[in-house]
């Protein structure tokens, strides 16, 4: 095996259905920001009870507690729970999925929002075992963030990173660049930022335009436009240089790190390990199976506290399916595939697989293949989601 592969510890070679990650949705936002599509409920507070009630009635399906090394509050914004309310879903996400002992693998990531992170949340989330915050900067601009509609200001990104250090927390940012209007000097700018405040971890998306959101609609009007793809590929150009010469390693498309500060729990995905997950909209994997909850906040409790499966959609992947799949994960990180990690790990050979795919992209240089790792090239992360569908 590659000695320069990273395995995740969580996720090395795991066998099919040893879960050893979590996922806990929390869908509560102040405000559903004009981009976003995700699940979630902006303003009902008021389903705060019933959703604790609703996820304590789905962890109990567990049976007994499961041992993991990984844990993620995902939202919505999880930290826009009051203190009780937060220390209640602690209590029993912490009960029923109890992290290993080992500090080398344990982590629980929670995703926070700048503009209300209080001294008094990190505390009770460092008094649980949180070791990592993600923040949802997405700019330091004073017009961008008006346009993305957040509610935060930039030195509230301060202010918070610096309320999560206190407690020794690995702390990451998240950054949207290509809105509307956006100028690459002001990309720049919003990168330069970000670094001056040394995080541990950056995650950069270029803004999309999702079906059912408002900037969706927006868009149709012809009220907002996109960016013109040739200075978008600019920017995540220039992501890519000023993140790497500052020190962060680009470990996947999308993401950068300091060395040790990975977010391990997206590894496991990335490496096609099996994860648990609870909450409306949540995906989990196990065994070879895939299933989502409701989407619906509303439905999901409904369901829960009237004794029903919270289960939307399931599905048991085909071998080779899964094996699909675990390609084009494994791919997206920048250590690329290891061959004989995928062989035992999936059952398959690469060629098996990938097969004249993976040679017609090498042969476009989208790709590199020296016999032992296929990896993306530099011109390959410019247009990796087209190549994608594909493999799949």
């Amino acid at each position: 095996m590659n000695p320069d592969l990273e395995l995740s510890p969580a996720t090395a070679l795991q066998p099919a259905g040893a879960a050893r990650a979590a996922y806990v949705h929390v869908p509560f936002c102040a405000h559903r920001c004009g981009y976003c599509n995700f699940t979630l409920v902006a303003g009902r507070d008021d389903l705060t009870g019933d959703y604790l009630k609703a996820i304590e009635l789905e962890l109990q399906q567990l049976q007994q507690p499961r041992e993991v090394d990984t844990l993620f509050f995902g939202g919505g914004t999880p930290t826009h729970l009051s203190l009780s309310a937060m220390r209640q879903l602690l209590e029993l996400t912490r009960y029923w999925f109890p992290l290993t002992s080992q500090l080398a693998t344990r982590e629980f990531s929670v995703e926070a929002n700048p503009a209300d992170l209080s001294a008094e949340m990190v505390a009770l989330l460092a008094e649980f075992g949180v070791t990592r915050i993600s923040l949802g900067a997405q700019s330091f601009d004073a017009h961008k963030l008006k346009l993305l509609e957040r509610d935060h200001a930039a030195a509230d990104i301060a202010r918070s990173l610096q309320v999560a250090r206190q407690q020794a927390m690995t702390v990451g940012l998240d950054l949207i660049f290509a809105a509307p209007g956006e100028t690459l000097a002001g990309w720049r700018d919003d990168l330069d930022r970000a670094l001056e405040l040394q995080p541990d971890h950056v995650s950069t998306y270029g803004l999309t335009f999702e079906r059912g959101t408002s900037f969706w609609s927006r868009l149709t009007k012809g009220e907002l436009a996109r960016l013109d793809e040739s200075i978008e590929a600019q920017m995540y150009a220039a992501a890519i240089d000023t993140l790497t010469a500052a020190g962060l390693e680009h470990y996947e498309v999308s993401n950068f790190a300091r060395p040790g500060h990975r977010c391990r729990h997206n590894e496991t995905y990335w490496l096609g390990g099996s994860y648990y997950a609870v909450g409306p909209g949540a995906a989990r994997y196990i065994a070879g199976r895939r299933e989502s909850n409701h989407r619906s906040t509303t439905n999901y409790i409904r369901r829960m506290l009237a004794g029903q499966s919270p289960v939307a959609e399931s599905e048991q992947l085909a071998p080779q399916d899964r094996a699909r799949e675990l390609l084009v994960f494994g791919l997206r990180r920048l250590q690329g595939v290891d061959r004989q990690w995928f062989a035992a790990t999936s059952g398959f050979s690469l060629d098996q697989i990938g097969g004249d795919v993976l040679r017609q992209y090498v042969d476009q240089q989208l790709l590199t293949d020296d016999g032992q790792t296929v990896r993306l090239t530099r011109r390959g992360l410019f247009i990796s989601d087209a190549m994608w569908p594909k493999l799949l």
